[in-house]
């Protein structure tokens, strides 16, 4: 049975590790952690904020998924979105979506990662009752 997402691996090309680390800690605000030196041989690296983990793998060949994303979930998006566009990234909303408010923006290798947060429910309007 599932029982969570332990992470989301993307890809990157060879030599971006510094351009990664400056996009996911200083523009997003994750903290890289250390890979196990058997894994750290390889290249690339991990990032979290909370539970939330994103690892960058290594790719001969890279080339950047157009559609593939990590949608992640944000508290005070509009915030969020100034922050990203404030250090340089793009930020592009979408409305398609009902019920939530998000933004797609990119990292400094091309993938596409989705922001989103729930729009607050409404409180419903009271039913006339009989004879209203």
């Amino acid at each position: 049975m599932l029982a969570a997402v332990d992470h989301v691996q993307l890809a990157a090309p060879p030599g971006s590790e510094d351009a990664l680390r400056a996009y996911y800690v200083d523009v997003l605000g994750m903290t890289e952690v250390a890979k196990p030196p058997v894994l750290a041989a390889r290249g690339g690296c991990w990032f979290e904020a909370g539970d939330v983990r994103l690892h960058l793998g290594v790719e001969a060949g890279f080339r950047a998924a157009r559609k593939a994303h990590p949608g992640l979930r944000v508290t005070g998006i509009e915030a969020y979105a100034a922050r990203l566009a404030a250090r340089g990234a793009e930020v592009v909303w979408d409305t398609a979506l009902p019920g939530h408010r998000r933004f797609y923006s990119e990292d400094p290798v091309g993938n596409r990662l989705e922001f989103l947060e729930p729009e607050p429910s409404k409180p419903s309007e009271p039913v006339p009752g009989p004879g209203a």
